[in-house]
């Protein structure tokens, strides 16, 4: 079954598990959770693999920004929005390959990019750090920690969203079909 809004084609199968992740991802940034576990980086990759058009940049930059809307702005946006930028194109890289093996890849490159570009925004931003080599170094290392919630994070909500995206499109296409059935 199709519908279409502002001349977009959807089909239900596919579009409402996607929405369902993208309010995933929006509601689960907002609750209580370790810092940096976050699933939008997964929201990120997944929306560049599965998605053709410009909207794969924007759904992940939207659901940050409306749940940054609530949580509040800091200096460091543009480091983070841009590292999610980044992710869409590393979900990309694995449009035509997605399996475990290229899954776990794109997750774990996409959790060392945020980590890389969003502590230079940490160090080039604030006064934490001295602007020369050891505060660039220390700023890094006092890091570490969040790069482990990072890292685990884009790997539990990247496998999620792909393998649930997957389940879920063959449960609503069923239930599409059982539909079909009971009401012939």
């Amino acid at each position: 079954m199709k519908f279409e809004i502002l001349n977009l084609k959807f089909k239900v199968e596919k579009t409402i598990p996607f929405i369902g992740i993208i309010l995933l991802a929006v509601i689960t940034r907002l609750l209580p959770h370790p810092p940096n576990f976050v699933p939008i980086g997964a929201l990120a990759i997944f929306s560049g693999a599965k998605i053709n058009d410009k909207r794969a940049f924007l759904l992940p930059l939207l659901a940050m920004f409306f749940s940054d809307f609530i949580l509040g702005f800091h200096s460091t946006l543009i480091y983070v929005y841009a590292s999610f930028f980044l992710m869409v194109l590393v979900g990309r890289s694995i449009k035509n390959k997605q399996n475990y093996k290229t899954i776990f890849a794109a997750s774990l490159f996409s959790s060392l990019l945020f980590f890389i570009i969003t502590n230079f925004g940490v160090w080039l931003s604030f006064n934490m750090y001295p602007k020369n080599i050891n505060g660039f170094i220390q700023c890094y290392f006092m890091a570490i920690p969040f790069f482990r919630n990072t890292l685990l994070g884009d790997l539990f909500y990247t496998f999620s969203f792909f393998y649930g995206y997957q389940y879920s499109v063959m449960i609503v296409a069923w239930w599409q079909k059982t539909l079909r059935r009971l009401t012939a």
